[in-house]
């Protein structure tokens, strides 16, 4: 068959049984792999429909530039669509996005404006809001704002929805696919639930994000956003595409979990896939070791191919420095903080205390750096280096507050993360804290890791 351009080739993707990671598993298990897609993802399908429902609107014209905010995939399928219909393509990216990602945009003739993550979505330095104000600046621009438009959900409804049911012969009982910006999700689960009300819908959420929570409570909790590093699920926002009526339930899973499962499928079921991907099937199986009996069949969605991610997940210095490869023969983060007495409290200051106040406490009990709270959750940290080149700087500085003064928050690690981890995640942060069994969070330092390695 011969096409037209490389748009036409969209859909129709395999549906593929899994085995190895399954075998515990009542009930049959099928993956429908997005990465046949010719831009290598599931936001294909999302991407043209977004153009081309523009195009029919008249925002749209010829000689038009796209603007994005995007993880990566959906850029890729508005960029093949920019190419085979003749416009210009701005991509805006929060960087804890891979460089793969970013190299493949700028390969297929995109202008990529990496933005910061550790910001607020109404932050003029997010990547929504600059995607936002590059339209405002641009004439005859369009911005898609594929957590918004329509057109994403209305994509699957039309065309991923459809092929399930057909591939399945309609005898699907279970679906379950990461939740992002919703319209891969509850596009798919309307279309099925048309077909079939009983189909139980999963949706796939993440540490950090927000979903979970507020499908079980209807409660936007802001306590619940902190970073993460899996890429393409989860969300610091309510997306317009997220009906959380048509999702069932919602299970949530780690970075780490999610990394080892997409390791996982490309060694045991020969699928080379992205992050999110591993993430959505750890927490689909998760919930069909408890929930599904035989006869049952579960389809998963995977949304993305490996190449995105070779300098993350598929590469083992990365994977050992966030604490996800280890030496089991060290010892661990949970051991360290395991000799601790048990009065132990950890040493921080409010970023509402005075900058006076922090040097005061750092001097009494002689540590050099603490981190900084708010409402008991860590949000900052101070040390005292940092301290004295601010103020010498500007002297004004030591009346002011610890908000005024603070720097990134240290990063949290795993109780299980070994002592070699540790280590070198230490050599370029300034340390680390943990979290006990009980939630009490303590802090691993320098000092804390030779120790361990002496005893």
């Amino acid at each position: 068959m011969i096409y037209n351009s490389i748009i036409e080739t969209i859909g129709n993707t395999p549906m593929i049984r899994l085995n190895r990671v399954a075998k515990d598993i009542k009930g049959e298990v099928l993956v429908k792999v997005e990465y046949f897609n010719p831009g290598n993802s599931m936001k294909d399908r999302m991407a043209i429909k977004m153009v081309e429902d523009a195009e029919k609107a008249g925002i749209l014209k010829p000689g038009g530039t796209i603007i994005e905010g995007t993880s990566g995939n959906t850029g890729m399928g508005l960029a093949l669509a920019a190419v085979a219909k003749g416009y210009k393509c701005i991509f805006t990216m929060a960087d804890k996005q891979s460089k793969e990602k970013i190299d493949i945009l700028k390969a297929v003739g995109a202008e990529v404006i990496v933005c910061p993550t550790n910001v607020a979505p109404e932050d003029p330095r997010s990547y929504y809001s600059v995607a936002r104000k590059l339209n405002a600046d641009i004439p005859n621009s369009f911005y898609p704002n594929q957590y918004d438009n329509m057109s994403n959900t209305a994509a699957h409804y039309e065309t991923t929805g459809p092929e399930i049911w057909k591939d399945t012969d309609g005898k699907i009982t279970h679906y379950a696919a990461g939740v992002g910006t919703g319209g891969s999700m509850c596009g798919t689960a309307t279309y099925l639930k048309e077909q079939n009300p009983n189909i139980v819908t999963v949706g796939i959420d993440t540490y950090g994000s927000v979903f979970k929570k507020y499908k079980e409570t209807g409660v936007f909790d802001e306590k619940e956003v902190y970073p993460y590093l899996t890429e393409g699920i989860g969300e610091d926002i309510l997306p317009k595409n997220v009906n959380f009526d048509v999702i069932d339930h919602f299970i949530k899973v780690t970075d780490k979990d999610a990394a080892v499962m997409t390791r996982r499928l490309a060694r045991e079921e020969g699928l080379f896939i992205g992050w999110s991907c591993g993430a959505a099937v750890h927490g689909a199986l998760e919930w069909a070791r408890e929930n599904l009996k035989e006869g049952d069949q579960m389809v998963v969605i995977l949304p993305d191919h490996g190449t995105r991610y070779l300098g993350k997940v598929y590469n083992d210095d990365w994977m050992r420095n966030h604490g996800f490869l280890e030496d089991k023969s060290y010892a661990t983060a949970r051991d360290i903080i395991s000799k601790r007495p048990s009065d132990y409290s950890l040493i921080a200051v409010k970023k509402s205390d005075a900058v006076r106040e922090a040097i005061a406490l750092m001097n009494k009990t002689s540590v050099s750096q603490i981190p900084v709270l708010d409402g008991g959750e860590v949000v900052g940290s101070v040390t005292d280096t940092k301290l004295l080149s601010k103020i010498i700087e500007n002297p004004v500085l030591k009346d002011a507050h610890v908000s005024d003064v603070m720097e990134d928050s240290m990063t949290f690690v795993a109780g299980d993360s070994t002592l070699d981890v540790l280590s070198s995640m230490i050599e370029k942060e300034k340390a680390v804290l943990v979290r006990d069994g009980n939630g009490n969070i303590h802090i691993i330092t320098k000092h804390d890791i030779l120790e361990a390695f002496t005893n």
